[in-house]
């Protein structure tokens, strides 16, 4: 299959005037979606009231739609089941490790990791007790760090600020020799190129929606348990609808067969249909292709960028095993910079202390699109745009 992107590009709802190169971070409306979550309010809410539970498969999406996701992350069917947010899944994920492994109490990550994941290991030390703790290194160093000290290895694939990617089956193969398991988190990998989390031996894995799935604000999130997992990982959050049989009401948990255990609350069913018809658009979308043309534009945008803005210095991989569907620049008045080119239609984002970060998903952006934002980037830098104290106003969200 060879994929049209040029096709995939008019299913999504883009103001005009905007390139917008944040997929990385929220992605934009898919024109299917506003339809399907109104079909969803009217005809399933609305007309079947709480009959639509059964009526429609609410019961059921959560695990319907894991099972498309499993497909964009090289996961066995069967055992992705979407809901709650991420920081609650790496919560289920860690907990659950560290039961498997009870006699080692070291948690380790990098310090180029998202911090919510680390915040939530930290809390799940404390609560623990013990000499339960969080090790980070620098993400270069996760490979020497890994010894019969470690319970658990937890790494996001992608690195959120620098787009650096870790070697999967690499660190996950040395986590098993020394009796490691391993947690990635793919907020920045499901949908950005090809993943393996079965054929790369992943232990767990979780992630978001709203990024490169486009399952918009506040998309559910999905969790990954490997097969050989599936019955002994024991969730410790062990809410109503992960019980082996929820509408039993038993006053005591037990938990559901394999992926079901890692449901928890009430699933999110208008975000679902948001999600459901997003991923519509992956049907048509061959993954390899997808990652040879968000190399190529990355390339692209990184030779326009360093031909003429002298000024920022690339914190991106050049090596294209080492990188994920992001370019970065440093600059030290970074958030001002892109406050420029936001107001000149260029929507990127600001990650500190420096970072410009820059997504390139190529079902809706191509080459015109970046030299376009090269052009005003380096009419922004050359002219020193951003030197406006307007820019300088930091807004709550960067």
């Amino acid at each position: 299959m060879t994929t049209d992107f040029t096709a995939t590009r008019a299913l999504f709802d883009l103001p005009e005037g905007v390139i917008y190169l944040d997929g990385n971070s929220l992605g934009p409306l898919p024109r299917a979606a506003a339809a399907r979550i109104a079909r969803t309010v009217t005809e399933e809410w609305g007309q079947m009231l709480i009959t639509g539970w059964n009526k429609a498969g609410w019961m059921e999406q959560p695990a319907r739609t894991g099972d498309r996701i499993a497909k964009l992350i090289g996961a066995e069917s069967g055992h992705v089941v979407m809901g709650d947010t991420l920081s609650i899944k790496v919560y289920q994920a860690l907990a659950s490790a560290l039961e498997m492994n009870p006699d080692r109490r070291v948690i380790l990550s990098d310090t180029g990791n998202f911090p919510s994941d680390l915040y939530m290991a930290e809390g799940l030390c404390r609560t623990l007790g013990g000499d339960y703790r969080l090790k980070t290194v620098a993400p270069e160093e996760v490979m020497a760090a890994l010894d019969d000290s470690v319970a658990v290895m937890m790494i996001t694939e992608v690195d959120y600020r620098t787009g650096r990617r870790h070697d999967m089956p690499a660190l996950t193969a040395r986590a098993h020799q020394v009796g490691a398991l391993a947690i990635w988190d793919l907020a920045h990998s499901a949908g950005a190129f090809p993943v393996g989390v079965a054929a790369g031996g992943a232990d767990f894995a979780v992630g978001c929606t709203y990024k490169y799935l486009n399952s918009g604000p506040g998309g559910p999130a999905f969790i990954y348990v490997a097969p050989r997992h599936a019955e002994i990982a024991r969730p410790a959050l062990s809410g109503w609808l992960g019980h082996e049989a929820p509408f039993a009401f038993d006053p005591s948990y037990r938990p559901g067969r394999g992926i079901e255990r890692m449901r928890v609350g009430t699933p999110p069913i208008l975000q679902l249909a948001a999600l459901d018809a997003a991923l519509d658009i992956w049907d048509a979308v061959d993954l390899d292709d997808l990652r040879a043309t968000s190399l190529a534009l990355t390339d692209r945008f990184i030779a326009g960028v360093e031909a003429t803005c002298p000024d920022l210095t690339l914190a991106t991989p050049r090596a294209h095993a080492q990188r994920g569907s992001q370019v970065s620049f440093r600059h030290p008045e970074g958030y001002a910079i892109m406050q420029a080119l936001i107001a000149r239609g260029v929507i990127g984002d600001f990650r500190a202390p420096d970072i410009l970060r820059f997504g390139f998903t190529p079902l809706y952006i191509g080459i015109a699109e970046v030299d376009g934002a090269v052009a005003i980037l380096s009419q922004v830098m050359a002219e020193r745009l951003w030197d406006q104290p307007e820019y300088r106003t930091r807004a709550r969200v960067t």
